[in-house]
């Protein structure tokens, strides 16, 4: 049996140690992401070199309607898929290692947080790390400053409330909030109308006064 490498055991969930003999292999894929990412946030960078600055950075093709506006922060990088039709606003940090998944016609506001990288709580055990992968399914809209903690899916076309720390799954067709986030109301849109909305750019189809985001 062939063993895995310290990348195959990250996204596999076990604890990865500083100690670990493999561990350069991450430290090296660390210190190229904050070359790109230094390179993307210095200066103007229109959205072709912006693209091609993240393709660079995860290792993947992007499809031209992926828009992202800089500055731009991540721990690692090849970990980020985007699919079609995807905006990223400004100030995200995306830390990666456990694996992020982003759909097709996603939204996502300032300043949100995609974490998939945690610790333990043993103190003895604290420096070393566990992942779990984010998903964000089609059609979903995270408002500003939104955190998304390891392990979640953003169910297809939800819309995540400004400010909100989601600490668990988000069903789709749903609008949450808070800390830690909590159903606001459902919605009642088709789930197919929805979606062709989002991807048209008319995020506001689903929202009602006093629960989208910002």
């Amino acid at each position: 049996m062939t063993s895995r490498d310290i990348f195959q055991r990250e996204r596999a969930g076990e604890s990865i140690s500083l100690d670990d003999p493999e561990y350069p292999k991450i430290a090296a894929v660390i210190t190229e992401a904050q070359r790109v990412i230094a390179e993307m946030n210095t200066g103007y960078r229109d959205p072709a070199q912006v693209r091609a600055l993240f393709e660079r950075l995860t290792g993947n093709r992007v499809d031209e309607s992926f828009w992202l506006l800089p500055p731009f922060y991540t721990d690692f990088g090849r970990n980020i898929r985007v699919g079609r039709n995807v905006f990223v606003n400004h100030a995200c940090e995306f830390m990666d290692r456990g694996g992020i998944t982003i759909g097709d016609g996603v939204l996502i506001g300032p300043k949100v947080n995609l974490v998939t990288i945690n610790h333990p709580l043993d103190p003895a055990r604290r420096r070393s790390t566990y992942c779990a992968p984010i998903v964000i399914e089609d059609g979903a809209w995270l408002g500003a400053a939104v955190s998304v903690m390891p392990g979640v899916t953003i169910g297809r076309n939800a819309v995540v409330a400004a400010n909100a720390v989601v600490t668990r799954d988000v069903a789709p067709n749903t609008v949450v909030g808070g800390i830690p986030a909590h159903l606001i109301k459902r919605m009642d849109v088709p789930a197919s109308e929805l979606f062709d909305a989002v991807r048209a750019g008319e995020p506001d189809v689903s929202n009602s006064p006093g629960t989208g985001p910002s």
